[in-house]
């Protein structure tokens, strides 16, 4: 027994309705065809409630329909259908529900994905300072060495930072009671620059700050801009810190991620994503590791091939 309905054929399968795929719904069309089958069209908070109420259940009833297939196993031989039919009460509720807010399913669909696919999938977009002269960018690919200073010449662990061969900044140390490694943090404003093309820091180390156009150097290269980069190194590190110092971690949690989006609101590096900054962190964690584990050593970058690298030794060059 067939009979045409929108987007799909309805059969009948072991006494129950199953879906066989014939042509795509338009989301916003399945929501007003839906709602012509709402017995409760009012808009009364008591009826929204009840729909709500009806979403949580339905939800429920897609995990007890997986559950029998876990249980039963080939014995369920129609799960899909039902798992199907179940998850299509629960789009009815979803489109009615988002009709008494006003919204629209396709509208709410389109965010999701672009929300999704920010937190989730990091791009390659291009440098804030791409339109600057060149001794106003950042340097897209180059080599750091992290040199541990002789305890001869120091009362506690410190570092010198050298950028293709040329001391930049003050010594570090670690600044804390604790020994906790945070002398090599430098490596995250290194990580910052080359996955995220923003770290005012660096650009203030290596005199890149962009002094042609004096809105940017004031408040994309300024001073606060430093403070907030700081700021966000401070924060990862902490909550790496947290974590095992992120090894074998793939992806970090997204009240980390959600806290750095706020701060940095203002400013330029707004325009990355979540899946950006997350990958510039793990990549800084990563070379973090390394250095700790060395005492030091050389971190080779390539900010146009996505690459941050530890080196034990300094790398050859061709020049």
């Amino acid at each position: 027994m067939v009979s045409s309905q929108v987007g799909y054929q309805r059969t009948l399968c072991d006494h129950r309705p199953c879906l066989t795929p014939r042509a795509s719904v338009d989301l916003n069309d399945y929501q007003a065809l839906a709602l012509q089958t709402d017995v409760r069209p009012q808009r009364e908070l008591e009826d929204t409630v009840v729909h709500l109420l009806g979403l949580a259940g339905e939800a429920g009833s897609v995990a007890a329909e997986y559950k029998k297939h876990l249980r039963d196993g080939k014995a369920h031989g129609a799960w899909r259908e039902r798992m199907a039919e179940e998850l299509g009460d629960v789009l009815w509720y979803l489109a009615a529900i988002a009709d008494r807010l006003d919204l629209r399913l396709a509208d709410i669909a389109a965010a999701n994905l672009a929300k999704t696919r920010a937190r989730w999938i990091p791009g390659f977009p291009a440098p804030f300072d791409e339109s600057f002269p060149e001794n106003e960018r950042l340097p897209r690919s180059g080599v750091y060495e992290f040199r541990a200073v002789p305890e001869t010449e120091v009362s506690r662990p410190s570092v010198d930072l050298f950028f293709n061969g040329l001391k930049v900044g003050d010594r570090l140390t670690d600044a804390s009671d604790s020994p906790d490694g945070y002398r090599f943090h430098d490596v995250f404003h290194l990580a910052f620059a080359t996955f995220l093309g923003w770290s005012p820091l660096t650009r203030a180390l290596l005199g890149r700050k962009r002094r042609s156009d004096r809105i940017v150097d004031e408040n994309q290269d300024g001073g606060r801009a430093v403070v907030l980069e700081e700021g966000i190194s401070a924060l990862a590190f902490a909550y790496g810190a947290e974590h095992g110092l992120l090894d074998g971690v793939e992806h970090v949690d997204q009240s980390l991620i959600g806290a750095i989006d706020s701060a940095s609101a203002n400013v330029e590096v707004a325009d990355r994503t979540g899946a950006d900054w997350e990958r510039a962190i793990l990549a800084g964690f990563k070379v973090f590791r390394e250095l700790l584990a060395h005492d030091g050593g050389f971190v080779a970058f390539d900010a146009d091939a996505g690459q941050l690298e530890f080196m034990s030794e300094k790398p050859v060059t061709s020049d």
